[in-house]
């Protein structure tokens, strides 16, 4: 043991991880954020229909809703980036330096993967209402805002009402395993790692890595982090993006149609939680009130391709301008280019 004191120790230092995380996690949400909007449209049994393809998708929401409708539901996860994406970094290095006994000891990439589903786990407690609120918005189609959205959850939910899909949040952010696995492994293959120190590997990673080749690990770890767990993306969009249907007993019978658009988008003037009649006992009839229930009734009724709908501007979001004569920045290649940037200035 005191062999592993002093020099030897792990230092946790989460604070410089925090700040480039958020900083990071801004870059890439402002980026990415049109092609999210499509996403979760496709994603919308309700509306899923309107769209043909991403394209069509796009030009139909500009000229529906201008252009700003493509940043619909963008106010949650902005006022949130700071706490959301430097708890994903600071947890991520906290729990890997946790599984490591000495400072010369380089992890694996088991390691990694466990310490970036860990970091998935933890920052769904904030992730969980930041996508709710900004599901419900982007998938209405007429113009509201985040305060409207949030103030009638929780006045009709309360706390529970803004966790609603905390499961399946979790489920999918556990994709961030895959995340930063592939990240490092992609930057393995261009240098191996010399210290499982973090400021020492970002050094080492900004000395002899090339920019290309950073910018090539972040959008690995983009399709990586993505595909792992789209499906309960899908799940999750489905569940948050629904209500309750309060059923009663002894209620008349009621279509399954009539239930299923009743369980759709509500709009700022239309309550969230439908209040069946409270005689007998009362039950829950919406299709997507579970992670369970959802995924039965979405393959049930549109097969197995419906779990990786919206998968198509996902991977558009993440390597759109891959092509060295495009002139936007890709998304992932963006946060963690960013990230890498701000940790060697701040060291």
């Amino acid at each position: 043991m005191a062999a592993n004191e002093g020099q030897g120790d792990v230092a946790l230092n989460p604070t410089v991880d925090f700040i480039a995380g958020t900083i990071a996690g801004m870059s890439s949400l402002i980026v990415g954020f049109p092609f999210d909007t499509v996403k979760v449209r496709f994603q919308s049994p309700e509306i899923a229909g309107k769209y043909h393809s991403t394209f069509n998708a796009i030009t139909t929401i500009v000229r529906e809703e201008r252009f700003i409708g493509l940043y619909k539901g963008i106010t949650s996860p902005l006022a949130t980036v700071a706490l959301m994406n430097g708890l994903v970094f600071a947890s991520y290095r906290f729990l890997l330096k946790l599984q490591l006994c000495h400072a010369d000891s380089v992890p694996t990439i088991a390691q990694i993967a466990l310490a970036g589903a860990g970091s998935g786990i933890v920052s769904s407690i904030v992730t969980t209402p930041t996508e709710l609120i900004k599901i419900r918005q982007q998938s209405l189609l007429t113009p509201t805002t985040a305060r409207q959205v949030a103030l009638q959850i929780f006045r009709e939910g309360g706390i529970a009402g803004l966790y609603r899909g905390l499961l399946v949040t979790a489920l999918r952010d556990c994709g961030y395993g895959a995340y930063f696995a592939a990240y490092e492994a992609t930057c393995r293959y261009f240098s191996s790692p010399s210290s499982s120190n973090i400021l020492a590997q970002v050094e080492n990673e900004m000395t002899q890595l090339s920019w290309p080749a950073l910018l090539l690990a972040g959008g690995v770890a983009g399709v990586a982090g993505w595909v792992a767990t789209f499906p309960f993306d899908v799940v999750k969009t489905r569940v948050q993006g629904s209500q309750p249907v309060f059923v009663s007993s002894s209620a008349a019978p009621i279509s399954p149609a009539a239930i299923a658009s009743a369980a759709g988008p509500s709009s700022a003037a239309t309550p969230l939680l439908l209040g069946g009649r409270q005689r007998g006992t009362v039950w829950d009839a919406n299709p997507y009130r579970t992670t369970w229930s959802t995924i039965v009734h979405s393959y049930r009724n549109e097969g197995i391709s419906v779990l990786f709908r919206g998968l198509s501007p996902t991977l558009i979001r993440l390597m759109q301008k891959s092509c060295p004569r495009a002139s936007a920045i890709p998304v992932n290649m963006a946060t963690f280019a960013t990230f890498e940037a701000v940790v060697h200035a701040l060291s």
